[in-house]
């Protein structure tokens, strides 16, 4: 098939084209590097021609660094998103699978030993500065056990980037129903791998640990480091894309609507468990937990892999020690 991979030249983009490449797919590329804007309709124009499939990982990324973000995640992931939509919906093109993230949850799913499945509110800056990293329960303010959260959980997104994910979710399937497409949203989960990108407030917390290492410094672990995720290699993600995007042609997403899936490893680990683990490849220094925190984070996102597993046949097969020894390096 020929599939248009918007944002070719980016960390997760770049890695999807060679896999897409690697299984016979004849690639055309999108990138603001190579001076291609997605929110142009001229540059769309010029190359959905001829496309059987689109595969949009194109975005503003990151948590961000305060509220000036706000135009470029609405810019770049909402409206550049719809522009895309409305070209596709031009040129007939009718499968998309879509680069979303499991920041459209906000915080994980919780349980209450007394009140059963619950979902917290956002933390407070009073707990957070006095170190009650824990969200309580919100009925009864009782310790809650993180469990995992599946595709049905009700989205409940608590920064800009979080919120501009669940907007292309929204559009795409807005115009699946529309226009009788089929669309796959992929919610990643932190994703990392070669090519990460380095140096930037905007990269993913294993980068960020990687650049400090690189320079010779500590790791900086924000809050106690026992916050917990589902760290997820980009080959993995890559492979994922490629099952969504087979699912696009057959009946597993029906004509008309959005499914979505969680990519995850299926085995969380903490945010210190990355540190220690790139510090001891590396052979240090050993990472320093520093209590600090930042507003727009979520204490615990564990995913459910069943429903990629079950529907898609995907499951990770890269393994985090294997991943963190060969990314430690790259």
């Amino acid at each position: 098939m020929r599939v248009l991979v918007t944002g070719s030249a980016g960390f997760i983009g770049g890695h999807v084209a060679e896999a897409l490449e690697a299984a016979g797919h004849d690639v055309v590329g999108l990138d603001l590097r190579t001076g291609q804007d997605v929110q142009d309709p001229a540059v769309l124009d010029g190359l959905l021609p001829g496309a059987d499939v689109v595969v949009h990982q194109a975005a503003k990324v990151g948590l961000g660094v305060d509220v000036s973000d706000l135009p470029g995640y609405a810019g770049v992931n909402v409206y550049g998103t719809a522009v895309l939509l409305a070209a596709m919906a031009r040129h007939g093109i009718g499968r998309l699978v879509l680069a979303s993230s499991m920041v459209i949850y906000g915080e994980g799913r919780y349980e209450c030993a007394e009140h059963g499945d619950v979902r917290p509110g956002p933390r407070t800056v009073n707990d957070l500065e006095h170190g009650r990293f824990e969200p309580p329960c919100p009925r009864c303010g009782a310790p809650l056990a993180c469990v995992e959260i599946d595709e049905d959980a009700r989205p409940d997104p608590r920064n800009a980037y979080a919120t501009s994910k669940l907007a292309q979710e929204h559009l795409a399937a807005n115009w699946a129903r529309q226009t009788g497409a089929s669309a796959a949203a992929l919610r990643y989960h932190n994703v990392y791998g070669p090519r990460m990108p380095r140096d930037t407030p905007y990269a993913g917390v294993a980068a960020i640990f990687r650049s400090e290492l690189e320079a010779g410094r500590a790791p900086k672990v924000f809050e106690d480091g026992r916050q917990r995720r589902d760290f997820v290699h980009v080959r993995d993600v890559a492979r994922a894309n490629l099952a969504a995007m087979s699912a696009t042609v057959s009946a597993t997403v029906p004509a008309g609507e959005l499914r979505a899936w969680n990519v995850a490893s299926g085995t969380p680990h903490t945010v210190g468990d990355m540190a220690a683990a790139l510090a001891a490849e590396r052979g240090g220094p050993d990472p320093v937990v520093t209590g600090a925190y930042r507003l727009g984070d979520v204490r615990h996102i564990v995913a459910s892999a069943a429903r990629a597993r079950t529907e898609l046949g995907f499951h990770a097969e890269i393994g985090f020690e294997a991943g963190v020894k060969e990314f430690a390096w790259s």
